[in-house]
């Protein structure tokens, strides 16, 4: 179940934090991996020694999404011999309440949380198109669902990001590419850990499950998004966020 061996992926952000699991996750299933990143080689490196160390085949690729994502696809290609999943996860956050929000601030998050995915997005169907079989898989954020106070920008993009899934989900539904999101809630990784004590616990308050999720325990739903099993789910929005957001 969920074997993804012959597969060739990209994850972008793939080097820390829910990349990284995602990355390690898709390996363990038999997939290759290229593990993006943007300025930390060692801990890409690291990330492609541990898939490497345990019998997978993966590479490193430097670049940032929201000028070079289609040459991350292109090399991914060349590289693994072919692109089958996309996994946009790069992104970054710049809050502030709206009232202080600098335009500079807007445009860098929707440049790299917006724009990457559509620039990767837009080169990897066309080789995905061409072999009938693809996997477009964008990790969103129940901000993008509910919003945020002190996060306009990120929670826009985040939205943004659903909106571009559900359309690219109509578009290539014909030719077996399927496009669906990940929304997670608050996860434990270098971009919450900002986070005081009293905002963590704000959130965790409206959470069932009470606690916030790690890394690891995101990854599954999006190799279970790139499987074969999954070839009847496109279009959806898959919250995993310990019950904070319920419709």
């Amino acid at each position: 179940m969920f074997d993804l061996t012959g597969k060739s992926a990209l994850v972008t952000g793939g080097s820390r934090g829910i990349g990284k699991a995602i990355s390690l996750a898709l390996a363990g299933q038999g997939a290759a991996v290229a593990v993006n990143y943007v300025a930390n080689k060692d801990a890409a490196d690291e990330v492609v020694a541990e898939i490497t160390g345990n019998g997978g085949k993966a590479i490193a690729l430097q670049g940032d999404v929201a000028d070079e994502g289609a040459r991350l696809v292109r090399e991914t290609k060349e590289q693994l011999e072919g692109i089958h999943i996309l996994v946009n996860n790069a992104g970054l956050t710049q809050d502030n309440l709206m009232l202080r929000m600098s335009e500079e601030a807007w445009d860098r998050v929707m440049a790299v949380d917006l724009r990457g995915a559509f620039l990767t997005t837009k080169a990897a169907l066309r080789p995905m198109i061409r072999q009938r079989w693809g996997r477009i898989i964008n990790i969103a954020s129940v901000a993008g669902l509910v919003g945020n106070a002190g996060q306009a920008n990120y929670a826009a993009a985040k939205a943004g990001l659903i909106g571009l899934t559900k359309s690219v989900a109509k578009e290539v539904a014909s030719r077996n590419v399927t496009a669906n999101a990940v929304a997670p809630g608050l996860v434990t990784t270098e971009l919450t850990a900002g986070l005081t004590e009293e905002q963590e616990q704000a959130v965790l308050q409206l959470a069932p499950l009470g606690r916030p999720a790690t890394p690891e325990e995101i990854a599954p739903a999006v190799v279970y998004l790139a499987s074969e099993e999954a070839a009847y789910v496109t279009g959806s929005v898959l919250t995993v966020d310990g019950g904070l957001v319920m419709h």
